[in-house]
């Protein structure tokens, strides 16, 4: 594994790359999910992923070891980030594989930058608010939900934050700025519509996304495919290796 940082759009943006890739498939870039370092989103499934290929992996604004800086967050923003990196390390192609907010930034990326994304493997991301389940946008309702992180994830969060973050006492106004993401996060049918990638989308089936919304979703994006992981909430997404290794080799080929 090669790590470091890379200057893009006035952050100083961390990455790792890890393995030597294989000739004739491009890298697999990973991002993600909100408030989420690397080893909390993809320790479980990384291992395996890079044991075929060459895996790219980074922390956006704000998050793990990317400090934060002074501008909104938003998918538009995220999106150019993950090119500008792209661009400093040379590699013009890849396939992308995103979870919750990074599973927007990789949406968002297919329509900004359609001449760097291959493949998408999008996860637990809806493509407009009223796809969410009314208990994950009220948060009177968290304390007794059982699609919501529990207060032991949320702990895990804080202590992988503050583990590896260049200001660990910043976590609770991070936290708080990544609101602005989570609001950047819709596209019109129009929109998903355009993109030109082959998808897969990914669910939990007690997901923060309706299932509705997830089968509505797979029918505007131009030959999406849709898989629901059984007994999954979002936090349990990337937590079952045993169905995601599968699902995503089998994709990307």
């Amino acid at each position: 594994m090669n790590t470091g940082y890379a200057a893009v759009n006035g952050l100083k943006m961390y990455y790792e790359v890890h393995g030597d890739g294989t000739a004739g498939q491009p890298p697999l870039v990973l991002l993600p999910g909100g408030v989420l370092t690397i080893e909390l989103s993809f320790g479980a499934v990384l291992p395996a992923l890079a044991a075929g290929r060459q895996v790219i992996v980074t922390e956006l604004q704000g998050h793990g070891r990317t400090a934060d800086i002074d501008r909104d967050m938003s998918m538009t923003a995220f999106a150019g980030d993950v090119a500008g990196l792209l661009g400093h390390l040379g590699v013009p192609h890849v396939d992308v594989f995103g979870f919750s907010l990074g599973g927007g930034v990789a949406l968002q990326l297919a329509l900004d930058y359609p001449e760097l994304a291959g493949r998408l493997i999008v996860a637990s991301v809806g493509y407009s608010p009223d796809g969410t389940h009314a208990e994950i946008s009220d948060p009177a309702r968290w304390a007794t939900s059982t699609r919501m992180p529990t207060a032991e994830d949320f702990e895990q969060m804080r202590a992988a934050y503050q583990r590896v973050a260049p200001d660990p006492g910043h976590f609770d106004e991070f936290r708080a700025h990544t609101g602005q993401a989570a609001g950047s996060m819709r596209w019109t049918p129009a929109e998903l519509g355009r993109i030109g990638a082959p998808t897969l989308l990914i669910f939990g089936d007690h997901d923060f996304i309706k299932l509705e919304h997830a089968v509505e979703m797979s029918e505007l994006i131009p030959g999406a495919q849709l898989a629901v992981l059984p007994g999954a909430t979002h936090m349990d997404v990337l937590r079952r290796p045993d169905l995601m290794i599968p699902l995503i080799q089998g994709f990307l080929g």
